[in-house]
């Protein structure tokens, strides 16, 4: 990849990667998750973090709402879902063969992606967590997301209902390989 500033204006150039995971060739793993078979695996890890908190209840919950340290909140999962990928800017099509798979992979991160941005631009970035969980678009939104987090992780050979991991895990993860 090639990534340059220009003004206000980040151009990207994706070169193709003769490692593609397409070949269904697999590399080493940690814990399950494969390891350098896609070219950006680690904004692959962090999309998946992101969308597995945002499709787990349960875990909004017991984690969000409770206040438990080490997950971040819900703007924290907003901002890995988009930062590296500037997916509130234009379609994770864009990246299949880089963080995608395929383009059924991407489609669905669309999906959520709009889906939380919506609710995200109706409450405010700094609204508490309870403004989200209470919206009334909040349960498509989880379940776009939940859509999106199973497909990915049973694409990388991941048990798609573990817990989500803390981000101490998550960076420990993308610092290593």
């Amino acid at each position: 990849m090639i990534c340059f500033f220009t003004g206000n204006v980040r151009s990207t150039t994706v070169q193709g990667s003769e490692n593609s995971s397409r070949r269904g060739r697999r590399s080493s793993t940690m814990g399950d998750m494969p390891l350098n078979d896609m070219p950006w695996w680690r904004w692959r890890s962090n999309v998946r973090s992101a969308l597995h908190m945002l499709s787990d209840p349960a875990f909004q919950r017991d984690v969000w709402l409770a206040g438990i340290d080490g997950y971040g909140d819900v703007t924290d999962a907003v901002y890995r879902l988009v930062e590296d990928t500037w997916l509130d800017n234009w379609s994770a099509e864009k990246y299949v063969g880089t963080i995608f798979r395929d383009s059924q992979e991407a489609a669905l991160v669309d999906s959520a992606v709009l889906r939380v941005l919506r609710i995200m631009h109706q409450v405010g970035p700094d609204a508490p967590v309870s403004a989200y969980l209470n919206h009334e678009a909040w349960p498509e939104a989880v379940r776009a997301a939940r859509d999106a987090h199973v497909r990915l992780a049973v694409s990388d050979g991941d048990d798609a209902d573990v817990p989500p991991r803390t981000l101490d895990v998550l960076r420990i993860m993308t610092r290593s390989a």
